[in-house]
């Protein structure tokens, strides 16, 4: 296995929802785990560049998902906010491009149908509309970073 493809693997764990990866050929075991106190990766192979090539890449995605957990554990609402949530894993966007303005800000009011954010999922953008109407509370996710199944994106303050 070369390096870009173990890049491509990271990347695609990353992106996904696994906690867990276990994977073996002839030349090379690697086991990745995330979520823990600390990333752990497990590599086996006969030559001694494989490990190094596997460790760099898996400390920089790591983090990021380390940062979401505590946005998660925020998320929960306190009084009678409403959640809204991802539908899918993939990359959260607040505008349908870098140069136009976010969807939505804090203090905005939404109606159902309105668009929220653009989630993007294997080269597709898709458009996350509103399904509740109210007002933008609060951003709980960093534009342009990965989101999994169900995260909470916005709190809004029912109308």
């Amino acid at each position: 296995m070369e390096t870009k493809e173990i890049q491509k693997l990271i990347d695609f764990i990353a992106q996904s929802g696994l906690d867990e990866v276990n994977i073996e050929t002839n030349e090379l075991k690697i086991k990745v785990k995330r979520y823990g106190a600390a990333p752990v990766v497990y590599t086996s192979a006969p030559q001694a560049a494989a490990p190094a090539a596997v460790a760099a890449p898996v400390a920089s995605a790591t983090p990021t998902f380390a940062a979401e957990a505590p946005a998660a554990a925020e998320a929960a609402p306190s009084s009678n906010l409403i959640t809204i949530k991802s539908p899918m894993i993939g990359t959260f966007y607040r505008a349908s491009s870098p140069e136009t303005p976010a969807f939505v800000s804090i203090g905005d009011e939404i109606k159902p149908g309105k668009p929220v954010c653009v989630i993007e999922a294997m080269k597709l953008f898709n458009e996350i509309e509103s399904e509740i109407s109210g007002k933008i509370v609060k951003v709980l996710v960093e534009n342009a970073t990965p989101v999994e199944f169900d995260q909470p994106l916005f709190l809004v303050e029912p109308a």
